[in-house]
Parts: C-alpha cells; sequence; structure tokens
C-alpha cells in the first residue's frame, strides 16, 4: 500500500511517499517534532489521520508524545 505524508509551514505544503506505514508514521512524527502544522498521513484507500491517530489505530496505545514519564523503579537501600 501507499502512504502520503503531507504537512506545511508557513504558506509552503510539502508531500512524501512512502510504501511502509511505519516509515510514513516515522516521518510524521518526526515533522510534527520539527514544527510543522497540518500533518497528516494518506493511505491508498484515500483515509486521513493524524500520526497520532494511526500510532494508536497500530498500537492501541497512546502515542510516545501523549504518554507520561516512564515510570521509575524503586529499589531498597
Amino acid at each position: 500500500m501507499n502512504f502520503t505524508v503531507s504537512a506545511r509551514i508557513a504558506a509552503r505544503r510539502f508531500a512524501y511517499q512512502h510504501a511502509s506505514v511505519l516509515t510514513a508514521l516515522d516521518q510524521g512524527m518526526s515533522l510534527i517534532a520539527a514544527g510543522m502544522a497540518d500533518v497528516t498521513i494518506t493511505d491508498g484507500n484515500g483515509r486521513t489521520r493524524s500520526p497520532a491517530a494511526l500510532y494508536q489505530s497500530l498500537f492501541g496505545a497512546a502515542s510516545p508524545r501523549q504518554a507520561g514519564p516512564a515510570p521509575v523503579a524503586l529499589q531498597a537501600a
């Protein structure tokens, strides 16, 4: 299946093609971290989702950006 990652910065719009959902997701998350706006991932069937929504549909959990801090294991002294 083909995936298109789209993003916007100022008045410029970018689109990148990927054959893998995981590479599309990785790039979508990277574009968000780089400060780009309106980042979406569109699959071959025309379904458009945000990277966070796609992550949740794939892995059934909150995306890494939405998750709280990692639990800290306490050890007895």
